[in-house]
């Protein structure tokens, strides 16, 4: 063969071998499992929204679970993101204990084996090997036990729960969490010998039935040779329902072929965006958090029809899946708006979902979980939701439905944090005058349904009712209703009565129209600040606008002040210690200067430079955060993840573009991670983002191309990149401070999109 052609011949197998990649590899779902100040990470098995998520469960209240010595059990399911297990398993050996602490195990991470389909530890001092793999709505757990004494796997509760004991295989009963069951099926791979119940009083041999609070089975096995698999089930419908999964999903399949089904799916899911060109690290990061944005929501249909903590009935779902498990304040901003690009349909289904929680109820929800409705944090970010999906060509839901709910929720509903329901004295306040007052510090509250904790956080309601009301203007306008979208766009500039002309910031104003004197923008509000802001203070929210950023711009007094007060946010010092600010905001995680990389009021605004005709300060802020706060190892998250919400803002910025305001149909242009990332989207076609000559010292872009011709605009619509094709920049390091630098640009942005 001739040289060039045998050459050709290696590089063109090279090129396919990389395209084939099976990227599951670079996922390791330990990363986050040490958080940065508040909440870890689980190593969570489960499918792309899959009603059952599992984990080893390690020491109660111990908040990082990596770091755990012992496995103290194994979880049935994980039903509410976050919020613990609901019934929990456990392999022992030898004579029975119902000790937690007895019956729990040291391990060792070097001999762990840990996928999103698969884990596998060794319980040591229990000798056990323990595997465990999951189907959408059912899990296989398999104990080897390694010593020759008898076999035991014990079920326990942390509630009001029941369980029976079927026969020598089997194993059925439901736990209470929320006011609602989660019933499960099990079924073992061969006959247990003995069998019991237990109470905190004492071990009832023989006893196959049992109720009340923190109970459990024991089933156990006198010749502990062969493995013993426990294959479970699960359901929000009844007990039959949940042996139905079970065998639906699993029947007649090993262990080894429900693992390996679960790792095909994750092949797909993940495959979904290729990337190359950057290093291990990087690819490790990206595709665990890629992962972890394909957790929520969860789809609870159980083939056909799903119990709905809503109204407490069970439903046919009409081929919709109903989908449940949202931190709505935490996913609108980017974790929606990746899954509409990756997986359309499923993003409509979801919106859907929350059009049927509407009839179901009677109020949009906030945070839906299987259960119902958990009323938290502020906003009613549903409409952002809804509005979003819908202007990008998901219409495919109840669309007039979910308008009738989103309006009761704006015009009918309370505002105040961490509530839900009707209005009270401060919400008719609001809708009179236009702000949500507040108080000064030490005042004793005077509205009894205001949250003693969470407070009023007024600054933060009226900025985020401004965006919300924006989003239910512009869906109000697209469905005709002339009227509404006027009233609602008039709302949505309540934002400008909250800002200090005289201090440059966002504050708390008072019932007579007055500031609150004295006011500090760093320190003031207590916990969180949040007497007047959310989570964190009011230099971060101060640019909380995404609606409209050129309006903010004029009220800090246009594009040159704007940028310098960016800059100033990233070099603003803690005037108290830096573990006496902690204490006051233990969510600014991730802290340069008065910005907090882990806290999601701050995810768009490193890219707000773009908007006052700098984005090479965006480039350069990007990277730094990016390289600075995530890592690919235990301690590789600056913040709480949210189910998705912190890991969608990585995987955009990585790819280079990110959503500042989800219902406008722009991303804002960043500064892409790798060579070349491939976005396969549902319909077939590519969209492929190259930046040539990217490395870590070259962030800033030189120049682009948008399908071969020039692109000067530091945005790019989502109809660009749905459509497919190719958006190539040219890398270098330093910034080409000439490249999409006119701000009035963007003053036509959702005029023109």
């Amino acid at each position: 063969m001739h040289k060039l052609s045998k050459w050709l011949l290696i590089a063109s197998f090279i090129v396919t071998a990389c395209a084939d990649e099976d990227v599951t590899r670079y996922v390791d779902p330990n990363i986050g499992g040490v958080a940065t100040l508040l909440t870890t990470k689980n190593p969570t098995v489960h499918r792309p929204h899959s009603m059952i998520r599992v984990y080893p469960v390690t020491k109660p209240g111990l908040s990082d679970r990596y770091l755990s010595d012992k496995i103290y059990g194994f979880a049935v399911n994980m039903p509410a993101y976050r919020n613990g297990q609901v019934t929990e398993l456990m392999a022992t050996k030898g004579v029975i204990s119902t000790d937690l602490s007895a019956n729990a195990s040291t391990y060792d991470h070097d001999l762990e084996e840990v996928h999103p389909w698969l884990h596998k530890v060794w319980l040591e001092d229990q000798n056990i090997v323990a595997d465990w793999t999951t189907t959408e709505r059912a899990v296989i757990y398999r104990f080897n036990f390694k010593d020759k004494e008898s076999a035991n796997i014990i079920f326990r509760s942390n509630g009001s729960a029941s369980f029976f004991v079927n026969d020598k295989n089997s194993v059925k009963g439901w736990e209470v969490s929320n006011d609602t069951k989660q019933y499960f099926y099990a079924e073992f791979s061969r006959p247990f010998d003995t069998y019991g119940a237990f109470t905190n009083t004492g071990i009832a041999a023989g006893n196959p039935e049992i109720s009340g609070q923190k109970i459990g089975t024991y089933l156990t096995f006198n010749d502990p040779s062969a493995p013993v698999e426990v294959r479970i089930g699960i359901s929000y419908i009844d007990e039959n329902q949940a042996k139905d999964n079970l065998y639906r999903e699993m029947h007649e399949k090993t262990f080894e072929q429900v693992a390996e089904e679960s790792h095909n799916i994750w092949k797909e899911a993940l495959g979904r965006i290729k990337v190359d060109g950057g290093t291990e690290r990087q690819m490790r990061i990206f595709y665990t958090s890629l992962y972890r944005s394909m957790e929520r929501m969860v789809d609870i249909s159980e083939n056909g029809r799903y119990f709905s903590g809503y109204d407490k009935k069970v439903h046919k779902d009409n081929g919709h899946p109903f989908y449940v498990d949202d931190w709505l304040w935490d996913t609108f901003r980017c974790h929606h708006p990746l899954l509409f690009i990756l997986e359309p349909k499923t993003q409509v289904d979801m919106v859907q979902s929350y059009v049927k929680m509407y009839e179901q109820s009677g109020w949009m929800p906030t945070f839906p979980q299987f259960y119902g409705d958990f009323s938290a944090m502020i906003g009613f970010h549903s409409a952002a939701l809804l509005w979003d999906t819908y202007q990008k060509g998901g219409t495919d839901f109840d669309v007039e439905t979910g308008y009738e709910g989103l309006r009761k929720n704006a015009m009918s509903g309370t505002m105040l944090p961490w509530r839900s329901g009707p209005m009270c004295s401060l919400d008719s306040f609001y809708i009179k005058n236009g702000w949500y007052p507040a108080l000064p510090e030490g005042a004793t509250e005077t509205e009894p349904m205001v949250h003693s904790f969470e407070k009023r956080q007024a600054v933060a309601v009226t900025l985020e009712h401004s965006y919300d009301d924006w989003c239910l203007a512009q869906l109000a306008k697209a469905l005709g209703k002339s009227d509404d979208y006027k009233y609602f766009s008039k709302r949505a500039q309540n934002y400008r009565n909250v800002f200090n002309p005289a201090t440059g910031f966002m504050a708390p104003k008072m019932a007579d129209g007055n500031w609150v004197e004295p006011f500090d923008p760093q320190l003031s509000g207590g916990i969180g600040s949040r007497m007047y802001f959310a989570e964190n203070n009011a230099y971060i929210w101060n640019f909380s606008v995404m609606h409209d950023i050129p309006g903010l711009i004029q009220l800090m007094g246009g594009a040159e002040n704007f940028t310098k007060r960016l800059d100033n946010l990233f070099n603003e010092p803690t005037k108290i210690a830096k573990w006496q600010f902690m204490g006051q905001f233990p969510d600014a995680t991730g802290l340069n200067g008065m910005f907090p990389a882990g806290n999601e009021p701050s995810f768009h605004v490193p890219y707000l430079y773009n908007y006052g005709g700098k984005p090479w300060k965006t480039q350069r802020r990007i990277r730094e955060i990016m390289e600075m706060w995530f890592d690919d190892s235990p301690l590789g998250l600056p913040g709480d993840e949210d189910g998705g919400a912190l890991c969608s803002w990585y995987v955009f910025s990585a790819m280079g573009f990110y959503p500042v305001t989800p219902g406008n149909g722009l991303y804002a242009i960043g500064s892409p991670f790798f060579k070349n990332i491939q976005i396969k989207l549902p319909d077939g076609k590519t969209f492929t983002v190259k930046a040539d000559n990217v490395s870590k010292q070259n962030k800033y872009i030189q120049s682009a191309q948008l399908n071969g011709k020039e692109l000067n605009r530091a945005w790019i619509r989502h109809s660009e990149i749905t459509e497919g094709g190719t958006i190539e920049f040219t890398m270098g390091d330093r910034p080409n401070k000439n490249w999409a630098s006119d701000p009035s640009v963007f003053l036509q942005m959702t005029e023109n999109k």
